[in-house]
């Protein structure tokens, strides 16, 4: 069976997503889905009557990527089996997360120096919007496919069977790339026809690998097979949300259809109905003296004939009406930004950063549940994929992965540091307050405390803060020096003393002889 053939009949599972995805993206980004005709080329997108959508999609969006791919942090951590190290001392483990480290910071520069931060957040857009979005992490950095462009089969337990994706490429390109291939000579394909033609890319599981291919006109492309592990597969199919016995996800929008729906409608009413208030027009009764041609050329503080009560103005009587459907859209609007994570403060004077603080973290820990999917699905197989790219080419050392184990620390890990990172804040607080500061020292220790403090932090502290070995050897270097400066200062001292001491022997002896001598 061809790829083609394949794809065309996993399309038809697809096609409830894709039109619940369809609707979802008009409402808020419709440039996400792809709307092609294969006789007229695109289709021109309707702009949505309201924006509070795409910020919504926008906004999230950009958390989840901030949130799983941190600027400032590094996202996963190498950790050695403590277990595998024997009888080697801390000394050893010290080395080794120096070495880790700089492993880590290479990894992070190479992402940096990528664009794969661009494409991680055009697939968060995708997932917020449609729930689905396949990555597939080639040679040349990450390539996105929108649902509109690929078709997956899953097993009973959520696992990918097979995947075949859809571009199109223009045909003079496959002609030069394959020079056997004449797409003129082929069956539909003549020169009516587009320019561009369909190249479909065949994935498919097979016991602990994943193979694939392309196929163009049902033949396949040369040099164009590929296989890999499951374990670093370049292919990443991303859901949002998972439904038990779905091949697919569904969208954040999805849920939150109903009122964006309602906002939609409520605010196209309301544009065209300020629209249809806002006109001015006059009428002129046809008994009057003044004409209507008069009154319309009449300049601004012109003097015309006429009596006001001839002349009147149309008014449209539904600023009660306007007014229900504002404050049915403001609260639209507030749900949508909840739901959206969009951080909405009190309005007040006396609104503390605390309370702004405390609101992010509310929103923060709505995510927790999708984080967990997305650190499964997304960033597992995509730090296995660069790691073994990046050993391959040479970039890192080879790293065993019987002693050393790769952490993720972003996502719903991260949430769950800053969770202990508030209680241990708090619990310290109350310890204080309640004991006092002093008192507080006698029963808490402080180097504990600020490990702790680090790792909910996600901070390492290795050369940052000093072991007690280290401060203990300073207090001995500083008692030494005070010792040393005391004796220093007493040395002029103890030289008067000693000299007295010497001429009073020098006195008593000379007595000594005097008293001997006849």
């Amino acid at each position: 069976m061809t790829a083609k053939t394949r794809y065309d009949v996993l399309s038809s599972t697809r096609s409830q997503y894709l039109n619940t995805a369809d609707e979802a993206a008009k409402l808020t980004i419709p440039y996400l889905i792809d709307q092609i005709d294969d006789k007229v080329g695109y289709k021109k997108t309707k702009t949505p009557w309201q924006s509070v959508g795409a910020k919504g999609v926008v906004t999230l969006s950009a958390k989840l990527m901030m949130s799983l791919l941190p600027p400032q942090t590094s996202f996963f951590k190498l950790q050695v089996d403590e277990s595998q190290l024997g009888d080697y001392g801390p000394e050893v483990k010290s080395e080794l997360d120096l070495a880790f480290a700089k492993v880590e910071r290479t990894i992070l520069e190479s992402i940096a120096a990528s664009d794969d931060r661009v494409t991680v957040h055009q697939a968060m857009k995708h997932l917020v919007v449609t729930g689905n979005a396949l990555i597939f992490m080639g040679k040349d950095g990450l390539k996105l496919f929108p649902l509109s462009r690929y078709v997956v089969d899953r097993d009973g337990n959520g696992n990918v069977i097979e995947i075949v994706t859809k571009e199109r490429i223009n045909r003079k390109t496959i002609e030069e790339l394959i020079p056997s291939i004449k797409t003129d000579d082929i069956d539909g394909a003549s020169d009516d026809d587009n320019k561009d033609c369909d190249v479909y890319t065949h994935a498919k599981v097979n016991g602990n690998k994943i193979v694939w291919h392309q196929e163009v006109f049902d033949k396949i492309i040369p040099k164009s097979q590929g296989k890999a592990p499951l374990s670093i597969t370049p292919w990443l199919p991303l859901r949002f949300n998972v439904v038990d016995g779905e091949d697919y996800g569904r969208g954040r929008v999805e849920e939150f259809m109903g009122d964006l729906k309602s906002l939609e409608a409520l605010s196209q009413a309301l544009v065209e109905g300020s629209a249809a208030a806002a006109k001015v027009v006059f009428t002129v009764s046809p008994s009057s003296s003044t004409k209507p041609a008069t009154l319309a050329a009449a300049g601004n503080g012109a003097i015309i004939q006429g009596r006001p009560d001839d002349i009147g103005v149309v008014q449209v009587a539904k600023g009660n009406d306007f007014a229900t459907a504002y404050q049915q859209i403001g609260t639209i609007e507030k749900r949508l930004a909840e739901a959206f994570l969009i951080l909405s403060v009190r309005q007040s004077e006396r609104t503390t950063a605390e309370e702004v603080r405390m609101t992010q973290m509310e929103l923060e820990q709505q995510l927790g549940g999708l984080f967990s999917l997305l650190t499964v699905e997304f960033l597992v197989p995509y730090l296995d994929r660069k790691l073994s790219v990046m050993q391959k080419s040479g970039s890192i050392p080879r790293i065993p992965r019987n002693i050393v184990k790769p952490t993720i620390v972003a996502g719903i890990n991260a949430l769950g540091r800053g969770q202990d990172r508030e209680s241990l804040t708090m619990f310290m607080q109350t310890i204080a307050q309640t004991v006092g500061p002093e008192a507080m020292m006698q029963f808490i220790n402080p180097d504990e405390v600020i490990k702790r403090l680090a790792a909910a932090s996600g901070i390492d502290v290795l050369n940052l803060v000093k072991s007690m070995q280290e401060m203990q050897g300073e207090q001995q270097q500083q008692m030494q020096q005070q010792m040393a400066m005391q004796e220093q200062q007493n040395a002029p001292a103890m030289a008067a003393v000693e000299q007295k001491q010497a001429q009073a022997e020098m006195q008593m002896a000379m007595q000594a002889e005097q008293q001997q001598s006849p």
